[in-house]
């Protein structure tokens, strides 16, 4: 088993052993052209010595605004390289907050995905930035991505190998309930989950992802970017969410790392195609679908259902994982809890899916689900190293209680922020996540919620809002959803209706969509989508009265986070009147 100490480290080694071997795959007019791991070393030697030519050295930091690309992960290696710190952002997020992280991060250097971010960068104006560098522009624009390679090249720096201790980097958190925090991660830290992936998953040079999760995002940037590459693997680097499906045609990964809201649509989609199908194809599909969980149980099948399960496979779900480009073996999913019924649809279609759990403070994986070790509607076992204990003082239940993280990936702290380290990092190591969980009599660990997000309702019974919105989403009606009832009678819920399904039904049904959130009609629809998909709510979870927004909630307004969570007090600013009228009515 690989036991890596740096990231450096990591990088040298692979390099070395896969030299010849493809490693990234950007999509272009012409195909998809790859580039080799001895190609992406010199880049990364190159851009090492531009950096260094900029005065970058060991503790500097050098901040990033990018998607996904080849430039990201040379600048980051290159970064690491130089015993600096990498500060990744999101493209999708506003100047204000790129400049409260750089400026919080005492950035030194910052990197442009376009001349118009980089242009952006330059116009904050902010103290100890000493230069920005555009990802576009040839070599002979100063401080683009190119003059820096040709500069690096003209004054080659040896890589410096950090200690384990050293910090590699900032990764702030998405802010749901304040500014971001930056969350300090060692060399150690992420290594350590990287030792980890080794000892419990065995992926190879053949393996290959789709990479759309962003590398600025712990889960990302650990799991796949230096998971993959430590192994040998290579990874295609999606262009836009709207080509996912095309392109996993044309890459045929064998890996895909994703949120439950991409397995969610996955489920959503062929459940509404084979509903429109009907009749024999429905049956058929339905009966293969609950063979196969039974199969996935561990129970033997009859002759009849052994039957219905090949054919199903054949004439069903063969053509769905065609859709994935027909070699996809795993699919990871982390971030936020999976529906169970979800990840039993991925798993009865013949792709093992494993649900881990993590934060960033955890770097990120602090228990997995993994080949010949899985559980479905669990978030697996502690990995080799970590330890899991439920703290279940707090909020006095027998069986439920906060989890807290022990362990060589816990971080080293937030950066400028010893009142929030004092909150979470306990005197002992352990690491307080906030999320409440159980551990069964197996080791398996279990996410029952949230407990920031938990609330009260006026008869005292206690609410966990985000497993239940979960549930809800999974209608094809519904694109998201907020429910609500702090300190109320009872609860009450926000819904977002999935514009594309609500559209074909207005047509169908004679509705004006532009209005069609104030429709009755459509009122009704979307009341009795939550009564079909609330069957599993206790009576008190249960929604008494819908409200429909026509705004999608985005990253652009600000009730959603780069990683796609809810931002509660952002919604509650905007839909706090509509949302107390609900109660006024009632």
């Amino acid at each position: 088993m690989a036991e890596f100490q740096s990231l450096v480290d990591l990088f040298e080694k692979s390099c070395e052993a896969y030299a010849g071997n493809e490693l990234f795959g950007t999509k272009k007019a012409s195909g998809w052209q790859w580039i080799t791991y001895g190609e992406f070393k010199s880049l990364v030697d190159r851009f090492r010595g531009g950096l260094a030519a900029l005065g970058v050295g060991p503790g500097d930091r050098v901040g990033i605004v990018a998607d996904n690309r080849v430039e990201w992960a040379v600048a980051a290696y290159a970064t690491y390289g130089l015993k600096a710190q990498f500060v990744p952002m999101y493209q999708a997020q506003k100047p204000t907050e790129w400049a409260f992280i750089l400026g919080d991060s005492e950035a030194k250097v910052v990197i442009g995905a376009t001349k118009v971010i980089a242009e952006q960068l330059r116009g904050l104006e902010l103290e100890g930035i000493q230069a920005v560098i555009s990802m576009e522009g040839g070599p002979d624009e100063e401080h683009s991505f190119e003059a820096t390679l040709a500069a690096g090249e003209a004054s080659p720096v040896e890589a410096q190998h950090p200690e384990s201790a050293d910090l590699a980097g900032f990764i702030y958190t998405s802010g749901t309930t304040g500014k971001p925090k930056g969350v300090k991660l060692s060399h150690g830290n992420i290594c350590s989950n990287v030792n980890g992936i080794h000892a419990l998953f065995t992926f190879d040079p053949t393996d290959r992802s789709l990479s759309f999760l962003p590398w600025a995002h712990s889960f990302g940037q650990t799991c796949e970017l230096h998971g993959l590459l430590s192994m040998g693997s290579s990874m295609a680097i999606n262009d836009e969410i709207p080509n996912l499906v095309g392109n996993l045609s044309d890459v045929k990964p064998t890996i895909l790392f994703a949120v439950p809201r991409i397995f969610n649509r996955i489920y959503d989609g062929v459940n509404k195609q084979m509903a429109e199908r009907g009749g024999m194809v429905k049956s058929l599909f339905e009966a293969g679908i609950a063979a196969a969980a039974k199969k996935g149980e561990g129970q033997s099948l009859g002759f009849f259902e052994g039957l219905q399960h090949t054919v199903a496979d054949k004439l069903v779900f063969s053509k769905v994982r065609d859709r994935f480009g027909g070699r996809l073996k795993y699919a990871i999913s982390g971030s936020a809890a999976l529906n169970r019924d979800v990840a039993k649809f991925i798993d009865a279609l013949g792709i093992d899916v494993f649900e881990g759990y993590g934060l960033t403070e955890t770097s990120p994986i602090a228990t997995a689900n993994y080949p010949g070790h899985a559980k479905i509607g669990s978030v697996g076992k502690p990995i080799p190293g970590v330890r899991i204990v439920i703290d279940k003082i707090i909020e006095g239940d027998t069986e439920n209680g906060e989890i807290l993280v022990y362990g060589p990936n816990v971080m080293q702290g937030y950066h400028n922020r010893e009142d929030e380290n004092a909150k979470v990092l306990m005197e002992d190591g352990g690491f307080r996540t906030g999320d409440m969980g159980r551990i069964d009599d197996t080791g398996y660990v279990y996410i029952t919620g949230r407990i920031k997000e938990q609330y009260k309702l006026e008869n005292g019974k206690y609410v966990v809002p985000s497993p239940l919105e979960e549930e809800l989403k999974l209608s094809p009606l519904i694109g998201n959803v907020m429910l609500y009832g702090m300190n109320k009678p009872f609860n009450v819920v926000l819904v977002v209706p999935d514009a594309l399904a609500l559209e074909a039904w207005c047509k169908d049904n004679g509705v004006d969509f532009a209005t069609a959130h104030t429709n009755e009609k459509v009122v009704q629809l979307i009341t009795d989508e939550i009564a079909n998909h609330s069957k599993s709510f206790k009576r008190y979870e249960l929604p008494k009265k819908v409200l429909l927004s026509n705004e999608e909630f985005s990253t652009e307004n600000g009730m959603l986070t780069p990683t796609l969570k809810l931002k509660r007090r952002i919604v509650l600013k905007q839909y706090g009147d509509q949302i107390e009228a609900l109660y006024a009515k009632s």
